[in-house]
């Protein structure tokens, strides 16, 4: 899947039925599932790496809205050797700071330091 409306669609499609978007595209998850009780974070990755990485932001937002909804915090990556779900409970990261472009498919690819850990695939179900 090249975008994240696709891995979305094949989510829904093949997983979870009720998965429904999140209505703030500035929001710190993309979807959740109040029947599976499940938050969501959506990548989609163009090249495929062993370890897929994650921003500490990202993970901090994610783990606090699956508290608050009381779901299980999700991070589902899609590269171009599979799909890759974490369920980031069950997962201890090591974070470092490292310099990465602001956005990635945007036009700012200013550099800036982000804290980010990385998620090894042996540690996530293939989906």
């Amino acid at each position: 899947m090249r975008t994240e409306d696709e891995l979305y669609n094949y989510i829904k499609g093949k997983y979870i039925p009720d998965l429904r978007k999140c209505e703030d595209t500035y929001s710190s998850y993309d979807c959740y599932s109040k029947r599976y009780r499940v938050d969501i974070e959506l990548k989609c990755r163009r090249t495929h790496y062993d370890d897929l990485i994650i921003e500490k932001m990202k993970y901090n937002a994610l783990m606090y809205r699956a508290k608050v909804s009381g779901g299980q915090p999700l991070y589902i990556n899609s590269t171009p050797q599979g799909v890759y779900a974490f369920n980031l409970n069950d997962i201890d990261i090591e974070w470092s700071d490292r310099s990465l472009p602001k956005q990635t498919d945007f036009k700012d690819n200013n550099f800036i330091n982000k804290r980010v850990g990385y998620l090894n695939i042996s540690k996530s179900k293939k989906i």
